[in-house]
């Protein structure tokens, strides 16, 4: 049986939330609500066969400003969105309509936040989700797994070494490879045993930078936005031109306990 899961997974382009650096294009004022839906557009792909809506959805604004889009309770700043968003499965394993409501919000130069809503409806999966495994793969052949069981695993409190995703200085997860960095790719950790106290921050493994701060997870699948900061940052292909590049990222329990199943990312 299929799991129900709503997911909203990866793929920018432009900016990204949570980027410190990105262009400021905002207006010399405001703009209103009315200004603000005429000069944006939401879309969702059909199906081949034309009768139903697909799970991907573009979303643009020409509005001069810094435009926020809400997709799915996931936020990215820029004037333009490409999504693929997972639709619901019901007990038989069929398809179930899912409605969402894609908020622009406009983040005027004068201070002001104005908001426009954008009703939409996944039916069908346009292009199915491929999962790609960083770290618990469970079809890797068995010869692989006797060479490296990445099994799942419970990091301690304050363990920086536990959860740095290096293949030479970390306990148990790879290196993440530049392609995943430079496509600002979604993480999606499957946890379980999580604790009420759970408490976690996501660093570099210098300790040189902070992307997010006091982050809870729940059990089952919980997502980590790659930003092009920690692209820059982290990815190796940069360790010799950028003192700043080449880091690792690394996960950090400031409290509280969970098991790691499974790393990945879908496309």
């Amino acid at each position: 049986m299929k799991k129900i899961i709503f997911l909203l997974v990866v793929a920018v382009c432009a900016f990204v939330a949570c980027d410190s650096v990105h262009e400021d294009i905002s207006n010399g004022g405001h703009i209103t609500a009315d200004e603000l839906k005429a000069m944006s557009t939401v879309t969702v792909d059909k199906t081949e066969d034309g009768l139903k809506n697909g799970n991907v959805i573009t979303c643009k604004t020409t509005a001069p400003v810094n435009a926020k889009w809400d997709i799915g309770g996931k936020e990215f700043v820029g004037n333009y969105a490409w999504k693929k968003m997972k639709v619901k499965w019901d007990a038989n394993g069929d398809y179930v309509a899912t409605p969402y409501t894609i908020v622009l919000t406009a983040l005027c130069a004068d201070g002001t936040e104005v908001k426009a809503e954008f009703p939409v409806t996944c039916e069908d999966i346009t292009n199915p989700l491929v999962k790609y495994y960083i770290y618990g793969d469970p079809n890797r052949t068995e010869e692989e797994k006797a060479e490296n069981p990445q099994l799942p695993f419970k990091p301690g409190a304050w363990d920086a070494a536990a959860m740095r995703f290096s293949s030479t200085e970390g306990a148990h997860l790879p290196t993440i490879p530049d392609e995943v960095y430079d496509g600002l790719k979604t993480l999606i950790f499957d946890v379980s045993d999580v604790t009420p106290d759970f408490d976690l921050k996501v660093m570099n493994g210098w300790w040189s930078n902070t992307y997010y701060d006091h982050v809870k997870w729940v059990n089952g699948l919980n997502e980590l936005q790659i930003t092009a900061t920690m692209a820059r940052e982290c990815a190796k292909k940069y360790v010799n031109d950028d003192p700043a590049g080449g880091k690792d990222l690394d996960l950090m329990l400031y409290s509280g306990s969970m098991t790691l199943n499974s790393v990945y990312y879908e496309e």
